[in-house]
């Protein structure tokens, strides 16, 4: 796909994977991008970071208000549907504002991306949308259900949605890596941990951000894009830390494993990386 013809426009562009794409796009840069979201602080971060390039527009707005989208998607080719809340305690005890913004906000999106016309719709989505048993797995299940039914509703105009499902990214905000590393900062003798056989998938950022970089090339409108991740034992993490953990007990809502796909789980149906190979990776973040 040639993007320098092209305007992009990445919502809830502020954050981590927002931030990763658009640093991706440094040194072929499109005809505009658009970095969309609430976080007006993070944006001027961000702008700073990018060292304020001017094929970059910054514009604060919220997907929960359809004005904003109208606004935001004129002229825009291709969208990056990244916006949500994300966290998963703060969606379970937020249950109003949760659905709000991640199934009403994307509601909206896809609304606004037919009205403008916009040519390709892709939706960042979570290993918790399978089999979903909280309220923020609950969300993003519906949201792909939105999402593709947008193929439905913008069939006349050639107008295509399709979805990103993919696990926890390394590093990204709320993750556990940067936890860990700030409690350890902090002086923490000891990791929590929620239970001994917990695992989940592993996935590098600048992995999910060529995923889905291919994924916009080469949809067709309907996909349900997923990658086949590695997974990690919990407590592998903490060992390659080299440091001791106590069990704290699971959260309302939480997996021991997480799926990918129905009989695809990061306990049993992925390889696991070793000790080693998670020190390699925390070594390169």
């Amino acid at each position: 796909m040639n993007w320098r013809d092209k305007t992009i426009c990445i919502l809830g562009g502020s954050g981590s994977f927002g931030a990763a794409f658009s640093k991706s796009l440094l040194k072929t840069p499109p005809k505009k991008l658009i970095i969309f979201s609430r976080n007006w602080q993070r944006q001027e971060e961000l702008c700073k970071e990018l060292g304020n390039p001017t094929f970059a527009r910054f514009i604060i707005g919220d997907i929960c208000n359809l004005d904003d989208l109208m606004s935001v998607l004129k002229g825009v080719d291709l969208l990056i549907h990244a916006a949500a809340i994300k966290n998963l305690p703060t969606c379970q005890y937020n249950t109003f504002a949760a659905t709000n913004v991640n199934v009403l906000g994307t509601m909206n999106v896809v609304r606004a991306a037919i009205e403008r016309k916009v040519s390709k719709t892709i939706f960042i989505s979570t290993d918790k949308a399978v089999n979903a048993i909280n309220t923020y797995g609950k969300c993003k299940s519906l949201s792909e259900d939105l999402t593709l039914y947008g193929n439905i509703l913008g069939a006349d105009d050639n107008i295509k949605f399709s979805i990103c499902r993919y696990g926890n990214v390394w590093g990204s905000s709320g993750s556990i890596y940067p936890t860990w590393k700030k409690l350890i900062e902090d002086g923490a003798k000891e990791l929590p941990i929620t239970d001994e056989r917990m695992t989940r998938f592993h996935f590098l950022m600048d992995d999910a951000v060529r995923f889905v970089k291919d994924s916009l090339e080469n949809m067709q409108g309907g996909e349900l894009f997923i990658p086949r991740l590695p997974s990690i034992k919990i407590t592998d993490l903490a060992a390659a830390f080299n440091m001791p953990y106590k069990i704290v007990g699971l959260r309302q809502g939480e997996k021991i494993s997480e799926e990918m796909e129905p009989g695809y789980d990061s306990g049993t149906n992925s390889w696991v990386l070793s000790v080693d190979e998670i020190k390699e990776t925390i070594g390169a973040i």
